[in-house]
């Protein structure tokens, strides 16, 4: 894979500055339009050959900060999405949790839209598109910022940064669907892959409650394999419903219609997960909070010091063990119950020594940024 050029980094270096406060991406017309008629790349469309696709077809977004990967999806002549390529994210900045304010340097996590209106051909960043943050959950939520991209250059400013090779193809992606009569592409932005084992690793973090209600629109995908609907109503994410009344982000939800078949299945999965993520806290599994100093990188791009906060990259993520103090519902198994247990009713395993306690006296345990 081809990385940025010297002179294309050297440019985004400049723009840093300016986008930590005003988003990842501005306009430029240097280069004009041309680059944004880049044809797919054979590769590419080989690979929609074998997957039974065509570059026409709808397509879908799904990113995993943690992984730093870019998954692109397409629509199979069976309506349902197989997935065509993984990319790995050359950077992404801030930590994992969604983003709240302007100026967080936060990517942000949720379900967003992307209209052909959000494409920019003539980004200072190669090329660039709009994510649609922040949606009618972050403003029900009071949440503020803009101007969060895909896109080139790999510097990132609370944005997927991608190589200039990399969004040149997913961008010509995108175009060819918007021009097969797609109106809006959906993207999946989730902090990690939403595993059951990733779920008993995070069950102590504060933003369990809001990765958990993503799951389940990312289960929604995973059983039916159709791009999920989204509504907002009361503060939350309803997947695959039909409002039987007027939808308000920040009121009550109306009366909602559901498929009974992918409930059931999606349903099945959860207990599967849920199963899964209490099997793997039983026999001891910790739970963690990773910390970085300024968010990440696909390992396929170690060594290679990206345009926005290299230095951010040297120490990598740092995973700190907690103290499993307080166990969630689903985690109370029949096999963690017949397990020794001391005078205080804790699970032994559970009491086990971590290698950094997340508590006032543990003065070594690094705290992330205050905004997450």
């Amino acid at each position: 894979m081809t990385l940025p050029s010297g002179r294309v980094v050297s440019f985004g270096l400049m723009c840093s500055a300016a986008a930590l406060l005003t988003g990842c991406d501005e306009s430029s017309n240097l280069e004009g339009p041309s680059r944004s008629e880049h044809p797919i790349s054979s590769a590419t469309l080989a690979e929609m050959v074998k997957i039974d696709t065509t570059p026409s077809s709808p397509m879908l977004v799904r990113a995993y900060k943690k992984e730093a990967e870019l998954e692109i999806w397409k629509m199979k002549s069976d309506g349902r999405y197989a997935l065509l390529k993984t990319y790995p994210i050359c950077r992404w900045s801030g930590q994992l949790g969604p983003k709240k304010r302007q100026g967080d340097m936060q990517v942000p996590e949720g379900f967003y839209t992307i209209a052909p209106g959000q494409m920019n051909p003539n980004s200072h960043y190669y090329l660039a598109f709009n994510v649609g943050y922040p949606n009618a959950y972050d403003r029900a939520l009071g949440r503020t910022g803009g101007s969060v991209m895909v896109h080139g250059v790999c510097s990132s400013a609370g944005c997927f940064s991608m190589t200039d090779e990399q969004i040149d193809d997913i961008y010509a992606i995108a175009r060819e669907a918007f021009r097969g009569g797609q109106r809006e592409i959906q993207m999946q932005s989730y902090p990690f892959h939403m595993t059951a084992e990733n779920i008993a690793k995070y069950r102590l973090d504060p933003n369990i409650d809001f990765w958990k209600e993503i799951k389940v629109g990312a289960d929604h995908f995973e059983v039916a394999k159709t791009e999920p609907s989204v509504l907002v109503c009361g503060q939350h994410y309803e997947f695959d419903a039909t409002a039987m009344g007027p939808v308000s982000a920040g009121a009550p939800c109306p009366a909602l219609q559901r498929d009974e078949s992918i409930e059931a299945a999606v349903a099945e999965k959860e207990d599967k997960d849920d199963a899964k993520a209490a099997e793997l806290v039983a026999s001891g599994v910790k739970p963690i909070r990773t910390v970085y100093a300024d968010g990440g990188q696909n390992p396929f791009f170690a060594g290679y010091k990206d345009a926005s906060d290299p230095d951010a990259l040297v120490s990598g993520a740092q995973e700190i063990v907690l103290e499993d103090r307080v166990k969630p519902p689903w985690a109370a198994t029949a096999a963690d119950a017949a397990r020794p247990h001391t005078e205080n009713d804790q699970p032994v395993a559970a009491q086990a020594t971590a290698q950094i306690v997340d508590s006032p006296d543990a003065p070594d345990a690094p705290e992330p940024p205050s905004a997450q």
